[in-house]
């Protein structure tokens, strides 16, 4: 049983994962490149933050020069007077200056890695949703939300530490370097050579910890995703008894989830003592060779040979190399040391968020890179001033998968005004009709026209301006009853109150609490399934469309409210197209025309007595529901 359950688990973990899975590696140059349109609009504080790193990585470099200084001239003197206090006052100051540097280039960075992140976050959260509903119908939810959440607030320490850092650490390499190579180029190189290993073996282990973290981020997802569906079914679970199974699938995919984060871990650790390892080594050959005075005769033989090799170095270079080693040197050289190392130490400590904050970069590439399937046309046209509500299929064919038709060459028109119900056994394509008609999804044959226009040459907007729909589940927002029914469009209290009145809801909504002004929970908990349908009637009928489409939209409402409701729709449909989809047969009864679909395709039409006179699929289904009355 729980080689089949990790079989399944891992063939929905297949199914149900994101394009990017299959993505191609980026560098990490690439991925702050992509960066930029969002640090562009924000450029003075990127400006200010480069600013600053100049003085920062000088006062950082000269330092041990300084010491140096004061070492072998007035403490080697036994100076105590104004030139060792100038080298005090000096030290000071660079200290200062750092202070004071680093703490603004740390403020500006921050603030900026934020203002980064709120824009991504918006972007990604109106790109999600304009993707269209198949990207929807293939995609565990808790994936999108871990795509907007998490992933977003790793590439904040990208922003925040991880950019800027990275400027700030090369800047500092570069100062010290040169600094470095000015006092004695010959030790200079020598820490310089140290160092290019090191940086090779801190991109591999890089490479590594990028490929567990990504996984790491993909098993995240799945645990997300699979959480949600747990909490959102979680009436199902308790009452088939699915605690104890479903418990253990979360914990298999747990235990993947934190086998991948061991792994990281294991990387982040070997980097940070791998440079501990390497900058003390640095230290201890420093220290060992000047102290048993071979230092001074080695690299005497060294700097000779180097600058007759190479005789186009600046004067005095070679010479300088050859100066004996006095103390202040040594231990300028072995601050240095530690200086030098201290970007690539600062890289290891910042090593998690860095690499997390680069996939998250391309976890959400992979999502910004999807295409928006249905989108406006780039030259929209308009419906006519006098829109009548004529709507016409004409041979479509449409499929949620390539190879599966769920619509096969459908072609009917129905009439401005005229009311058609749409009836068919289930999986007949009625649902996918009102989809199409919506622009949910787009014909992949064929095409469907409101008023003689495409409706794939109208805006999305004025399409759904025309068309307005009750569904059979009624989705609510948090916020109150009147949000509710607006929609984030402008209406006054009385236009509400008189869609609501038009179809005999507002005694239901003047019964709450607080009447309009009634908070509704998280996916209207606090109402019950037939008080949020009513709602929807209102939804609708505030819009005033010219076409409505009532999909099982009265079968959460009691028979007396339904009775109310239909009563208020004889009124409401009048001048109006309506297309109907019902399984309650006996109540499509007096429609104007009855479209009858079998397999995506229509084989029968006209009103009730027609059909029930052939004797054909309708009759048989009328027939049937009769017998179960």
């Amino acid at each position: 049983m729980a080689g089949e359950r990790s079989s399944r688990s891992s063939q929905a973990r297949s199914a149900g994962a994101f394009d990017d899975r299959r993505r191609a590696r980026q560098n990490d140059f690439r991925l702050l490149v992509s960066l930029w349109p969002y640090a562009r609009r924000h450029w003075p504080l990127v400006a200010w933050s480069l600013v600053f790193l100049p003085p920062l990585a000088i006062a950082d470099a000269i330092q041990p020069v300084i010491l140096q200084r004061a070492l072998d001239g007035p403490i080697a003197a036994g100076q105590t007077g104004g030139a060792l206090l100038g080298y005090v006052f000096a030290l000071v100051a660079t200290i200062v200056a750092r202070l004071v540097f680093q703490s603004l280039e740390g403020y500006t960075s921050q603030k900026l890695g934020q203002l980064m992140t709120s824009d991504v976050r918006d972007r990604l959260f109106d790109h999600v949703t304009h993707l269209s509903s198949s990207y929807f119908d293939r995609t565990p939810v808790g994936r999108i939300i871990t795509r907007i959440t998490s992933d977003v607030e790793a590439l904040g320490d990208v922003f925040s530490t991880g950019a800027v850092g990275i400027v700030s650490d090369l800047v500092t390499l570069v100062a010290i370097a040169i600094v470095m190579v000015l006092e004695r180029w010959d030790l200079g190189l020598l820490l310089i050579v140290i160092i290019l290993p090191t940086g090779w073996l801190v991109g591999w282990l890089q490479e590594r910890y990028r490929d567990i973290n990504f996984q790491v981020r993909e098993e995240l997802s799945e645990l997300n995703s699979r959480l949600q569906e747990n909490i959102l079914g979680v009436n199902v679970v308790q009452l088939f008894r699915r605690e104890r199974y479903n418990a253990e699938a979360f914990n298999e995919n747990n235990q993947r989830y934190i086998d991948a984060v061991d792994r990281t871990i294991f990387y982040d650790s070997a980097l940070s003592a791998l440079l501990e390892w390497v900058a003390w080594f640095g230290v201890a050959g420093l220290v060992w060779l000047g102290g048993r005075g071979i230092l001074t005769a080695s690299l005497d033989a060294w700097g000779t040979a180097i600058a007759q090799a190479a005789p186009s170095l600046p004067a005095g270079l070679g010479d300088r190399a050859r100066e004996p080693l006095t103390f202040g040197s040594l231990y300028a050289f072995i601050l240095f040391s530690q200086r030098f190392f201290n970007p690539l130490r600062q890289l290891a400590e910042k090593f998690t968020s860095l690499q997390s904050g680069f996939t998250a970069i391309e976890r959400i590439s992979g999502l910004m890179d999807i295409p928006i399937d249905v989108k406006d046309a780039e030259q929209p046209r308009s419906l006519p001033a006098e829109a009548r509500g004529e709507v016409r299929f004409e041979n479509v064919s449409f499929g949620y998968k390539s190879d599966e038709k769920v619509l096969n060459g459908l072609t009917f028109t129905i009439r401005p005004g005229e009311k058609v119900a749409l009836v068919g056994p289930t999986g007949a394509g009625k649902s996918s009709i009102v989809r199409l008609m919506a622009r949910l999804y787009d014909v992949t044959e064929g095409r469907i026209a409101i008023d003689g226009v495409d409706i794939r040459d109208l805006t999305q907007a004025e399409l759904r301006r025309h068309l307005g729909m009750i569904l059979q589940d009624s989705f609510l927002f948090s916020g109150n009853v009147a949000d509710n029914i607006a929609l984030g469009e402008t209406y006054d209290e009385a236009t509400l109150r008189r869609a609501a009145q038009l179809v005999n809801v507002e005694p239901f909504i003047l019964d709450l609490p607080n009447g309009y002004q009634t908070e509704v929970r998280e996916r209207g908990n606090n109402l019950s399934s037939g008080q949020k349908q009513l709602l929807a009637f209102a939804r609708a009928i505030v819009r005033d469309p010219q076409i409505l489409v009532l999909d099982e939209a009265t079968a959460s409402l009691d028979v007396g409210t339904e009775a109310l409701v239909q009563d208020a729709l004889e009124t409401l449909l009048r001048d109006r197209t309506a297309i109907v989809i019902a399984h309650r047969l006996a109540t499509i009864r007096n429609v104007d025309r009855i479209l009858v679909l079998q397999r995506g395709e229509l084989v029968e039409q006209g009103t009730h007595d027609e059909l029930m006179a052939l004797q054909g699929i309708y009759a048989n289904l009328y027939n049937l529901q009769a017998l179960h009355l």
